[in-house]
């Protein structure tokens, strides 16, 4: 799980919140935790390897998107594993573990365990968020015709640079001046807070506007590509609309409970005494959350992948050969000039006026294509209606 908690639990005089929940049954915690990442671990890994009888599928570039779904996943395998590597070292050495409470002690070792896995954990799901935002902001520059593969270094160096300084950040002010020194006060947490949910409440507040945005762009461009709006336009625009509402469900799913977990840490932090009879329902829904965290957190990698890719099934083709991975695209722009020559007996101003609109078509069918790679159904519908395969 990635939760700002860990890195307050490095500190010796931690909180009594910190506490509360880092000490209820930690052993069966890290076992949901280690038994949560590794299903959703190994299950997105099974997505993502080519499967038997699929047709390898071809496209004349890779596209920023594929590119930033892939990260995406890459992100959250990474993290899984910090998760399962950290919750493995907390069940078999609590001996280890316990050091990290004792106050000026000379063993630094449990506090650098400490210290960096929770940053590993914390670095890497931030980094998921970021590029999760890159992605709806590449979607609405993929129809708008502005982004590319030159984009993608530019949303490599947001992504990183945010994701590296935000957590440097967050962590230096948290344990300044020394660990045996931070929590304090809640000066020294609560900008490390922010710092860890600002790009988790990025994406959940700007996310959904540019996908809505890059909704209606997408009908504009499907209406405008021959004149009308048929059922097969409106089935495609309505397939990208589920598929940007399918992520957005993932990632409320996974990430509520971490919203609502700490609105119920930082209100009984505010209290004199946690442990007041009048707090106990509020005790007993942070403890709730604190588990269900342990269970969603993790399980994100793979949640995405559906909602990405959709099942792609369990016949894994361990065989290596060139062809083209799963998450890329399918453009409908293949076919060009020499697939469909236009006939020689046209006149030449005739010619050029059917080159360039199917130049713009095949612009947009690319943009579209983007938008539904790993749709198959809505690749080849896409195929069917574009001009070229009319025979343009």
């Amino acid at each position: 799980m990635a939760s700002p908690r860990l890195e307050t639990y490095c500190c010796p005089n931690r909180d009594a919140a910190t506490q509360l929940v880092m000490n209820f049954q930690p052993e069966v915690f890290c076992g949901v935790c280690i038994g949560s990442a590794s299903i959703s671990l190994l299950l997105t890994i099974l997505q993502l390897l080519p499967k038997k009888g699929q047709s390898p599928r071809k496209m004349p570039k890779a596209s920023s998107s594929s590119t930033i779904l892939l990260l995406i996943s890459i992100c959250d395998i990474l993290g899984g594993l910090g998760v399962i590597f950290r919750s493995s070292v907390w069940l078999g050495f609590p001996g280890f573990i316990a050091n990290i409470s004792v106050v000026n002690g000379t063993d630094v070792w449990p506090s650098a365990f400490c210290v960096g896995s929770a940053m590993w954990i914390q670095l890497l799901y931030s980094a998921g968020f970021w590029w999760l935002f890159c992605y709806a902001v590449d979607s609405y520059l993929v129809v708008r015709r502005s982004a590319g593969l030159s984009t993608i270094v530019l949303y490599h160096m947001m992504t990183w640079g945010l994701a590296v300084m935000l957590c440097v950040e967050g962590i230096a002010l948290l344990y300044y001046p020394s660990l045996s020194s931070c929590e304090n006060g809640l000066e020294h947490a609560i900008p490390h807070y922010i710092t860890t949910y600002a790009p988790l409440l990025l994406v959940l507040v700007a996310n959904p506007i540019l996908f809505r945005r890059t909704v209606s762009a997408v009908a504009s461009l499907l209406k405008g590509r021959q004149g009308i709006y048929t059922e097969n336009e409106r089935r495609l625009g309505t397939e990208i609309q589920m598929r940007f509402f399918k992520i957005m469900l993932v990632f409320v799913i996974c990430w509520s409970s971490n919203i609502i977990n700490e609105t119920l840490l930082f209100y009984l932090e505010m209290q004199p005494d946690i442990n007041e009879m009048p707090l106990k329902n509020i005790r007993s829904a942070a403890l709730i959350t604190w588990i269900i965290m342990g269970v969603l957190n993790p399980m994100q990698g793979f949640l995405f992948t559906l909602a990405f890719y959709g099942w792609t099934g369990w016949r894994v083709d361990l065989k290596w050969r060139k062809r083209e991975i799963p998450w890329e695209s399918m453009s409908s722009s293949t076919a060009g000039e020499n697939a469909y020559p236009s006939p020689v007996n046209y006149q030449s101003n005739i010619h050029d006026s059917k080159k360039i609109s199917t130049t713009d078509s095949q612009q947009t069918d690319e943009a579209i294509s983007m938008l539904s790679e790993g749709n198959t159904s809505s690749d080849e519908r896409l195929t069917r209606s574009s001009p070229i395969y009319q025979g343009w």
